[in-house]
């Protein structure tokens, strides 16, 4: 047990005995240096793994929402589901937390993980948060399967069509980078 081993070193320590305690932490506890990777994906695998998941956040199985479509709800309604660029979290709608898609390295690249997409899942921004550089079995989660985009496909088809409804949205570049994303991922779906 991890607890048992910091008492033997703290007890070598009492004893003033830090060799003894340095080779108790490295036998039974030991700190190792990672080699850490660099985030590199683009937006475009960041859809791609998103309709790969179905829209769905692979920790906790609850289902995503395109992020333009947030964001063209809070066009129509700024006061009622308001935005903010960095999402700070008392000046934007909860939804930007809860239900908008990142992508998240299954296992840590601060613990070792590759960036790659063996190695990404789709999750919210609030899992995302929660999880940070700990594995799943740190904090005893599990990997829930992708869904199926064909029975959820994160109101994809229900933000192109806002969009196309109403083209002056595409001079919002959120909006307009979420809705070009989209149009070519779908269109590459029914292929």
């Amino acid at each position: 047990m991890k607890t048992d081993t910091l008492e033997k070193v703290a007890l070598q320590l009492l004893n003033q005995n830090s060799t003894n305690a340095v080779e108790v932490l490295n036998n039974e506890y030991p700190f190792t240096f990672l080699e850490r990777s660099k985030r590199t994906y683009t937006d475009t695998q960041k859809i791609k793994q998103y309709i790969k998941d179905g829209f769905i956040d692979r920790y906790s199985g609850e289902r995503l929402v395109n992020p333009g479509l947030l964001k063209v709800i809070s066009f129509y309604l700024p006061n009622d589901f308001p935005y903010h660029p960095h999402w700070k979290m008392d000046k934007c709608h909860n939804a930007y937390w809860e239900v908008i898609p990142t992508l998240d390295h299954i296992h840590p690249i601060a613990l070792g993980g590759a960036d790659s997409e063996e190695n990404y899942a789709t999750t919210s921004m609030l899992h995302n948060s929660i999880k940070n550089n700990w594995t799943l079995e740190q904090l005893q989660w599990s990997l829930y399967p992708p869904g199926d985009i064909k029975e959820w496909d994160g109101l994809t088809r229900l933000f192109i069509s806002l969009v196309e409804a109403n083209k002056q949205l595409l001079n919002d570049s959120y909006i307009k980078k979420w809705y070009i994303l989209s149009i070519k991922e779908v269109m590459s779906e029914k292929k």
